[in-house]
């Protein structure tokens, strides 16, 4: 058995664990599959990162943040540790240098993005590398009841059992007892090996207040005055928002820059690190910023808009006061906002006509040896589906046993030779000198670029597909030549007893309604939350199954006699007073035969779809026109049209 105590000062210089962490890696040390859930800055990542300084092979790191990958890895190196990441900004020679230290044994964490794993060439490298621990970070991803559900997570169960790896650890700071139970009963992990630390942190004072739209950036301008010389962070909703913020506080002298997802990443990284630095104490910024944010001295974080969920909410207060300080967390609360958190989700639940196209390309496209292949972009251009909902849609199908996935793999391999064939071909034995020859000679070649042609090399090797992109990859790893692969191809295997099942689509239908029903209700209570009248701190550790919440703060504003009483929006102009023929009639005829209630509705509510992009609809007269009103009061307005 290791010395978890002698390790911790061995690696990390500390010499005591944090609450839950000794816990936690006493389970990886017993061959145990864990789980923990801890609050935002209370030392999640140590519980993988000491185990896998002594763990025999690798461990495999699955995060959802390029930004969280990053930021662990400087931290790993910085401690001895050697880590790697293997992620879309690095050149094809830093590829390769990863992927050599894998398989020689020198890295022994490898981080990677979970979309890495739907890559044939990393599956392929990877099913031959011996993995002895899977950690799955903001593990709430993989439950549909989680608020941040990401389709390709639910596939991550069986990445572990095709690569044949032991043990599994979770880890999350925002799961209700829900989510827990839901991802622990995926990877099997027995309830005694997961550690729940509690969630309530005493030196976060939260505050609700209730104000009217039209009054919070006097307000906000008057609460920071005293506050000029500490970080904080002033979340907002959307992106434009973000910028106006900013601008009128730089306005009034405040050192203050925005940041949001439609800057480009050198901005962001600047940004980032002017703020990490001290040299910029405020962010005004949208949800983008924050993740692997580990800045200890955060003195404050304002929502100037209503967070998106509960749990967005606790994951960004976590970021404040992470030092044990004092740091304040206020939200400026009404109900202006919650039409367009509403409507982001009623733009992502596809329409039953779209999921019914679905059913049909599966129906048409099956082949006869009963598979599909689909590349998902197209697919979602060709249903009128996001991406996002479409993979979900996909995820839904194989739970209702209707599709199963075999394999994907890139319809389309390109490579440039970085040397002579002949110098090329010199480097391998004369069996593998005739395969790479035949590899060649195959392609298709064009100035610089070959295409790869493993048809006509099947006529001269059969089955030979697997081995010559594993040559490929090989020779890209010893920089022999440049390889790109594109348009990666999913096959799915498909029953077609299941797929012909009456009210197949109906029932798809039916369970994207539920969580969107789910989804609204979580908006519903948050605002319930923010104007309830009993302590804040409490109701936050109660939602998240804190087991040591039984008292009151006394810090926060409702235990301070504060109850906050959030305005209602200022009313909207009557929908019936605008003109519909005018305001609809250019869209309707670019739709076309593709019109539906919801479609135009969708348009009138700003909310994109691939066959807006197609149109170009965003051009036409009426896009987002009422963005700030209820898309079901809009749909509602449409229909009644509709009927005369």
């Amino acid at each position: 058995m290791h010395n978890a105590h002698a390790l911790l000062k061995q690696y990390f210089g500390f010499n005591a664990f944090r609450q839950g962490q000794e816990q936690v890696v006493n389970n990886v040390f017993n061959g145990f599959s864990a789980a923990a859930i801890f609050p935002t800055g209370s030392g999640k990542s140590l519980c993988y990162q000491l185990p896998a300084t002594v763990l025999p092979h690798l461990t495999l790191v699955v995060s959802p943040l390029l930004a969280l990958i990053q930021d662990q890895l400087v931290f790993l190196e910085s401690r001895g540790i050697s880590a790697a990441s293997i992620d879309s900004t690095q050149t094809p020679e830093q590829t390769a240098s990863v992927l050599d230290g894998v398989a020689n044994g020198s890295i022994k964490v490898l981080m990677i993005s979970v979309e890495r794993l739907n890559n044939e060439r990393f599956r392929r490298f990877i099913s031959d590398i011996d993995i002895s621990l899977l950690v799955i970070d903001e593990a709430h991803c993989i439950s549909e009841w989680g608020h941040n559900f990401r389709p390709d997570y639910l596939k991550l169960p069986n990445y572990q059992k095709e690569l044949n790896i032991p043990q599994v650890l979770l880890l999350t700071a925002t799961a209700t007892s829900k989510v827990i139970a839901d991802m622990s009963k995926k990877f099997a992990i027995d309830p005694k090996c997961v550690t729940l630390t509690g969630f309530y942190r005493p030196n976060l004072h939260l505050q609700a207040i209730g104000i009217k739209e039209a009054n919070k950036m006097d307000y906000l301008a008057q609460w920071l005055k005293g506050r000029q010389q500490v970080s904080g962070i002033i979340y907002v909703t959307l992106q434009k928002s973000a910028e106006k913020v900013a601008s009128e506080l730089q306005r009034q002298g405040f050192r203050v820059l925005a940041y949001h997802a439609g800057m480009d990443s050198e901005q962001r990284k600047a940004i980032q690190s002017k703020f990490m630095a001290g040299e910029v104490p405020i962010i005004v910024a949208t949800i983008a910023f924050g993740m692997g944010i580990d800045k200890s001295d955060i003195r404050f974080v304002v929502h100037y808009d209503l967070p998106k969920s509960i749990e967005n909410y606790a994951q960004e207060i976590g970021r404040a006061g992470r030092d044990g300080n004092d740091s304040e967390c206020v939200v400026l609360a009404n109900k202006d906002n919650l039409n367009v958190l509403e409507n982001f989700v009623y733009g992502d639940t596809p329409e039953l006509s779209a999921i019914r196209n679905v059913i049909e390309q599966i129906n048409m496209q099956t082949q006869q040896n009963g598979q599909w292949e689909l590349m998902l972009n197209q697919l979602s251009s060709a249903s009128n589906i996001r991406p996002l909902s479409l993979k979900t849609l996909l995820v839904y199908l194989e739970m209702q046993g209707v599709i199963k996935p075999k394999y994907s793999y890139f319809a389309e391999y390109k490579y440039k030779l970085l040397t002579t064939v002949d110098t090329l071909l010199s480097r391998f034995d004369t069996d593998r000198q005739q395969f790479l020859t035949a590899i060649i000679d195959s392609s298709q070649k064009a100035k610089i670029w070959h295409t790869a042609d493993f048809e006509h090399l099947q006529r001269l090797f059969p089955n030979s597909r697997g081995r010559a992109i594993k040559a490929l990859d090989y020779l890209d790893q010893k920089q022999l030549i440049e390889l790109q692969s594109k348009q990666l191809t999913q096959v799915y295997e498909v029953s077609l007893q299941a797929l012909q099942l009456p009210g197949l689509a109906e029932n798809l239908y039916q369970q994207f309604s539920t969580k969107e029903k789910s989804e609204i209700e979580r908006i519903n209570f948050l605002v319930a939350f923010f104007g309830s009248d009993q302590c804040l701190s409490l109701q936050l550790a109660q939602y998240f199954s804190d087991p040591n919440a039984i008292n009151v703060c006394g810090r926060c504003s409702v235990c301070l006699g504060h109850v906050a009483c959030l305005p209602e929006p200022n009313g909207l102009k009557d929908l019936n007073t605008f003109d519909y023929d005018a305001t609809c009639t250019e869209a309707i005829e670019k739709l076309k035969s593709n019109y539906s209630s919801v479609l135009l509705s969708r348009f009138l509510c700003g909310l994109t779809t691939p066959l807006f992009t197609k149109l170009k609809m965003r051009q036409t007269y009426g896009f987002a026109k009422f963005e700030h009103y209820r898309f079901k009061d809009i749909l509602h307005w449409v229909e009644k049209h509709n009927e005369k």
